[in-house]
């Protein structure tokens, strides 16, 4: 197996496992906005909880075109310096992420520059698979 589906496999199940922090969150703390109603608004959820349930979310949203850009480079057999690489680093950036998120510390530019950061290494698998 190749690293880039050895990391994509270990971002899926960080993507599966992103879940906890919010439902335990959810659980383990109250607010007098909460009710018995699920799924509750998350903006009304203590700034934790809050920032591991945008935490989850954030990195849906890059997970989909990160694993199709991945398999799509195994199916055509690219696999090079700028794959591996990148594929790691989208993976040191997602855990770095999820971690900054939920301690706290999402203040700007940091946030931004991560994602920004983890789309730049989207492109760059795609483009090695498009030109390898």
């Amino acid at each position: 197996m190749t690293i880039e589906l050895t990391v994509l496999i270990l971002t899926a199940l960080l993507a599966a496992s992103l879940w906890i922090p919010y439902i335990v969150g959810v659980n383990s703390t109250t607010t007098p906005e909460m009710t018995e109603n699920r799924p509750m608004n998350p903006d009304r959820l203590v700034p934790w909880v809050h920032r591991a349930f945008r935490a989850h979310l954030n990195l849906l949203e890059q997970f989909l075109p990160f694993a199709v850009i991945v398999i799509a480079a195994h199916l055509v057999d690219v696999s090079n310096v700028v794959t591996v690489w990148a594929s790691v680093l989208f993976l040191v950036l997602r855990l770095v992420h999820a971690a900054w998120m939920i301690t706290g510390m999402p203040v700007l530019p940091a946030r931004p520059l991560i994602f920004t950061a983890g789309w730049l290494c989207i492109l760059a698998i795609a483009a090695a698979t498009l030109l390898g």
